[in-house]
């Protein structure tokens, strides 16, 4: 299942050896100051981007309060019954800034989502939960050990699924570092749940497929974890075929009636609404609602349904058209609360967990005829990143997804990649490796490719935590904890 794969910005004042020119960051607050028509500054461009995603303003976003602005204001104001005529209507000032703040983390819809949640919120504490990693053991084990009581549940990546569906390497978690782990993960009454992988669609298709087949899988993990005395288990079957949804299901039906007390997790695709994923005008295809998960049966089935809420990219062409280049976040809050959203309307928010990015991606971005082609190169560990941000003098800052980021000249330092000890596995994406997207603008005064790095830090992960209790979900589970990722990430999960 998983692949090895080798914002805002900054001023790059190294001469000709750096890049480009100053970069100008969009504030992701509210304003403080009352807004109107005239007004121009940061705090009006942030209002135009929120006033954007929110469905309400269709023009890109240009710094000034102008007619455009306005009466995108207005609609807003009416729609949130906050004013609708009289001398503050079209002026934002404390309530209005209130009303767009309350979802400015979240970055809602605007009504572009319909339908409403299956439950209402869930109000308990969050449970945090991590996904620890066997290509890091040594130094994942060290990192979690001490932070076991903060967690609820740990899930090992042991254990992978072999073309005739047995397992591969049953005896994985009973070797190395994990007996200890395990021992002490227990003592700390945080949940040992195992995540079985599985990334080959047709392997999938042909096990499930075949009742004989099936049943012995379901057999086969359940006495796994009864055997091994596992709090239960994780299913993250990846790449599935859409013909696959009902034989998966029933996979899912058989293992949790064989499970008996033990938990079944769940760990999907996101899954994005189609006003996201279509531009505009576009009449999605036929099958574009043919998915590989069914919703409402892996509500059913599933005690926790952990949801992959990183690898965004350029997926998001609502976003895209509403944020300023270079923009290819892990995952932008906007995007995650969307996702979210629709999965709550067949899956239960108690259940609902939001999967967390700890690393980020690096880019070449080039201007193609008023759009950006973004090539991925790689994923990284943090370290990578500030390593080279330290080496060209550039003090990374934040972008509209609030992520850390920088650009810089590849001729100035040629990028050889993350070593090692900072590339980092993911979990497995079908985006292609370079992409075109229209974004609302540039941040970049240049025609030249340059190289974009942006990463999820602790306080792109707190964005998370503080959306999770907004949206009422069960929990936040961070892929992955193992050492490299930002260490002020544990203050954050508690």
């Amino acid at each position: 299942m998983l692949t090895v794969v080798k914002n805002y910005f900054a001023m790059l004042a190294l001469g000709a050896l750096i890049l480009i020119g100053a970069l100008v960051p969009v504030a992701a607050e509210a304003s403080t100051r009352t807004l109107m028509v005239g007004s121009s500054g940061a705090d009006v461009t942030a209002l135009q981007n929120t006033l954007s995603i929110k469905g309400y303003l269709t023009a890109a976003a240009s710094g000034y309060f102008g007619a455009a602005t306005l009466a995108a204001v207005k609609k807003f104001q009416c729609d949130q019954k906050i004013v609708c005529s009289g001398g503050s209507y079209g002026t934002v000032g404390p309530q209005t800034q209130a009303a767009l703040a309350a979802g400015d983390t979240s970055i809602s819809t605007g009504g572009a989502i319909t339908g409403k949640s299956l439950t209402g919120p869930y109000t308990g504490p969050l449970e945090f939960s991590g996904w620890i990693p066997d290509w890091r053991l040594s130094s994942a084990t060290l990192d979690v050990t001490p932070h076991l009581s903060q967690l609820k549940s740990v899930m090992p990546f042991g254990y992978k699924i072999n073309s005739d569906g047995t397992i591969n390497n049953a005896s994985a978690l009973s070797q190395n570092e994990w007996p200890a782990f395990i021992a002490a993960a227990k003592a700390a009454h945080s949940r040992v749940v195992p995540t079985v992988e599985w990334g080959d669609g047709q392997a999938i298709q042909n096990v499930l497929s075949n009742a004989t087949t099936r049943v012995a899988l379901e057999d086969t993990i359940a006495n796994l974890v009864k055997a091994n005395n596992f709090d239960g288990i994780d299913i993250d079957f990846e790449a599935k075929q859409e013909q696959t949804r009902d034989y998966f299901s029933t996979f899912l039906k058989g293992l949790y009636s064989r499970m008996g007390t033990k938990w079944v997790y769940c760990t999907i695709e996101a899954r994005q609404p189609l006003i996201d994923r279509y531009s505009p005008g576009t009449t999605p295809p036929p099958d574009a609602t043919n998915y590989a998960n069914d919703f409402v049966q892996i509500n059913k089935y599933c005690d926790r349904v952990e949801i992959m809420a990183y690898d965004q990219g350029t997926i998001d062409t609502r976003l895209n058209a509403a944020r300023s280049a270079p923009y290819a976040p892990v995952a932008d809050p906007g995007w995650v609360s969307d996702l979210v959203t629709l999965a709550a309307q067949n899956i239960a928010k108690n259940k609902i967990i939001i999967g967390v990015a700890t690393y980020g991606y690096e880019y070449t971005v080039t201007q193609v005829d008023g759009s950006f082609q973004y090539q991925r190169l790689w994923a990284f560990n943090p370290k990578y990143a500030t390593q080279i941000a330290s080496q060209l003098g550039i003090t990374p800052t934040r972008n509209s997804a609030n992520e850390m980021g920088f650009i810089y000249n590849p001729n100035a330092l040629q990028p050889a990649g993350p070593s090692d000890g900072d590339t980092t596995q993911t979990q497995q994406t079908t985006q292609p490796a370079t992409t075109v997207t229209q974004n609302a603008g540039s941040q970049v005064n240049t025609n030249q490719p340059f190289n974009y790095m942006t990463w999820s830090d602790a306080q792109a992960i707190a964005d998370k935590v503080s959306l999770a209790r907004q949206l009422g979900v069960r929990g936040v589970a961070v892929f992955s904890p193992g050492g490299a990722e930002d260490q002020g990430m544990w203050n954050v999960l508690k």
